[in-house]
């Protein structure tokens, strides 16, 4: 773990560092925690603020939760399926010195709160759950109109082919990473896609 990581937990009081696949499969993706130099481009990008509402899907530990609650001051929402990972989440969330609200449950299942305008994404599931995922999403816009920021890190590219062909989604921007690690890997980055606010 770099110091960059080991500063983040300790000044936050979280442990969310480390790998972990052990209830992993082909359609939910092992937990790897989003770097905080990542988080910290996201935190400085201005597109997540005290008013906001974000919704961590796949939030393992709490790490993007605890981080972006404390740099943003926005309310933060994680939701996740294993019961073991969510547990130390649990643990964190006692220890942590920011709020955030933590679920366990299975994203495909979890109806989206009216309030949430924000979204993140690290690769948590396949595209098939994505599918059911966003349709949760679009339900929750359409009952409750407002602009939805989604970001995606690190996204394969049956994330992007996907996300290209929803109609109602605009692409937004994107956040260039690929100066923060070794490799210039194209991938580096954090998609940005909307969902605009409707004419009422």
């Amino acid at each position: 773990m770099t110091d960059n990581e080991t500063t983040w937990d300790k000044l936050l009081h979280i442990k969310t560092s480390g790998r972990d696949d052990t209830n992993s499969d082909n359609y939910r993706y092992p937990y790897e925690p989003t770097p905080y130099s990542v988080l910290e481009r996201l935190a400085n990008s201005g597109l997540i603020g005290k008013g906001d509402v974000l919704l961590d899907y796949g939030c393992g530990k709490g790490r993007v939760s605890f981080f972006l609650s404390y740099q943003t001051k926005a309310k933060t929402i994680g939701i996740e399926y294993d019961e073991r990972i969510y547990s130390r989440a649990a643990e964190n969330r006692t220890a942590a010195r920011v709020k955030a609200d933590l679920v366990s449950a299975c994203a495909e299942d979890f109806e989206v709160p009216s309030d949430v305008n924000r979204c993140y994404f690290f690769n948590p599931f396949s595209v098939e759950i994505l599918r059911a995922v966003m349709a949760r999403i679009m339900d929750s816009y359409y009952a409750a109109p407002r602009e939805i920021l989604l970001f995606f890190y690190y996204p394969s590219d049956e994330y992007m082919c996907y996300l290209t062909t929803v109609d109602q989604l605009d692409f937004y921007d994107e956040i260039d990473c690929r100066d923060l690690f070794a490799g210039n890997d194209f991938r580096e980055r954090i998609m940005i896609f909307r969902l605009p606010p409707m004419d009422m």
